[in-house]
């Protein structure tokens, strides 16, 4: 049986994955009940999946993690801590994350390869353009949005979905964390 790949990704209400304001981490937004969840949510045996500018960035990120203390957040030190694989023509090894590796090739190629051989769940925590590509080829068994209570009109950069196929989503599951942060996970399917 084919492993399960989660597309997670954090949002503003209106779509945009970061921002160039002055918001701070989360948006200035993170609770404790956020924190405990997404520690728990990185709890059991599961394999991240990045392409290489989602990896760049985190490498960058915990580089400077003294400046930036919520970089350092427990959940972030256990996801940092799981076996990755970086989907990457231009990386080479070995990488700056304790236990991960460089899979050459299209992502689509690399991540049905890894469904199927995969004893634990896939999981992958921003690389938006690989998880459009991905979610266009079928490969995405859930989509996981955490939307925090912002709009980025001015400041929001990356928009989430920009340039993605249509596809319809069935609801599976939905929280709301520290009383303002939606977290809505979703099956998708192409929509014919």
């Amino acid at each position: 049986m084919a492993a399960t790949y989660t597309f997670d990704v954090f949002c503003s209400l209106d779509g945009f994955g970061s921002h160039s304001g002055n918001w701070g981490g989360y948006w200035g937004k993170q609770g404790p009940e956020l924190l405990e969840h997404r520690l728990a949510l990185y709890g059991g045996g599961q394999r991240m999946v990045f392409g290489a500018n989602t990896y760049r960035a985190f490498a960058r990120m915990l580089a400077s993690s003294s400046e930036e203390p919520e970089v350092l957040d427990p959940w972030v030190t256990r996801m940092r801590n799981l076996p990755a694989t970086v989907v990457s023509r231009t990386l080479q090894e070995p990488l700056e994350w304790p236990d991960a590796a460089v899979a050459s090739g299209d992502a689509v190629d690399v991540v049905a390869r890894l469904k199927e051989e995969s004893a634990v769940p896939l999981r992958s925590h921003g690389s938006l353009s690989m998880n459009r590509a991905l979610m266009a080829a079928g490969l995405v068994d859930r989509v996981q949005v955490t939307v925090f209570p912002v709009i980025t009109g001015q400041t929001g950069a990356e928009p989430i979905f920009q340039g993605a196929a249509d596809f319809d989503l069935e609801l599976i599951e939905s929280r709301t964390l520290d009383g303002h942060t939606q977290e809505l996970i979703y099956r998708p399917t192409l929509h014919a």
